[in-house]
C-alpha cells in the first residue's frame, strides 16, 4: 500500500481515523520526540510527553480540523505545549519539596517514638524521587487529605494517589 499523501492524511487525521493517527505517529515520532526532548532535556520525559500528547490528542475527536494547519505542525505544538506544562509542573513541584525540606517538621508522629527509626524513616523518604515524596510529606507530615494535595500540586487525583502509594511501598521496602 503506498504512503498516504500529506492531504490524505490531513483528511484522514480530521476524521479521526485510526489508520491516520497510526501514520502521523510512524511518520511524525522523531520530529515529535525531539521536540519534546529540546524542552526537557531528558529522554524518559520526552517520550512520556510525546505519549500524553498523542493520547490527548485521541481521546479529543474534535481536537484536530485542516483549518489548524498541517498534522505534523499541530501535532508538534500539541507535543510542545505538552512539555512545557510538564516542565512548570516538574518545577512546581522541585519548590514546593525545596520548601518542605526547608521547613521544620510539625508533627513528629510518623516515627516519633524511636529516635533512630525516626532517622531511618527520614533518610528514606529522602531517598525517594520528588514526586514521590513530596505528596508524602504532605499527607503525613502537613495532615493534608489526598484531594488537597491534589490541588496544591496542581496533579489529577489519581496521580497523587499513586505516587503516595509507590513511595509508600519504596519507604516499605527501603525499611525492612
Amino acid at each position: 500500500m503506498p504512503e498516504p499523501d500529506d492531504e490524505a492524511l490531513a483528511q484522514g487525521f480530521a476524521a479521526h481515523e485510526r489508520w491516520a493517527f497510526d501514520e502521523a505517529y510512524r511518520r511524525y515520532r522523531p520530529l515529535l520526540y525531539s521536540a519534546a526532548f529540546n524542552v526537557l532535556g531528558n529522554a524518559d520525559d520526552a517520550q512520556d510527553t510525546v505519549h500524553d500528547a498523542l493520547a490527548r490528542v485521541w481521546r479529543s475527536p474534535n481536537a484536530y480540523s485542516r483549518a489548524r494547519g498541517a498534522v505534523r505542525s499541530f501535532l508538534v505544538v500539541c507535543v510542545r505545549n505538552e512539555a512545557i506544562s510538564r516542565r512548570r509542573s516538574q518545577a512546581r513541584r522541585l519548590r514546593l519539596a525545596e520548601r518542605v525540606a526547608a521547613e521544620p517538621v510539625v508533627h513528629e508522629e510518623l516515627g516519633a517514638g524511636d529516635p533512630i527509626e525516626r532517622d531511618r524513616l527520614r533518610g528514606a523518604l529522602a531517598k525517594l524521587p520528588p514526586e514521590q515524596r513530596v505528596p508524602l510529606e504532605l499527607a503525613y507530615y502537613e495532615g493534608k487529605t489526598h484531594t488537597e494535595i491534589a490541588a496544591e500540586l496542581r496533579e489529577p487525583l489519581g496521580t497523587v494517589k499513586s505516587r503516595i502509594a509507590i513511595g509508600l511501598r519504596k519507604l516499605g521496602a527501603a525499611l525492612a
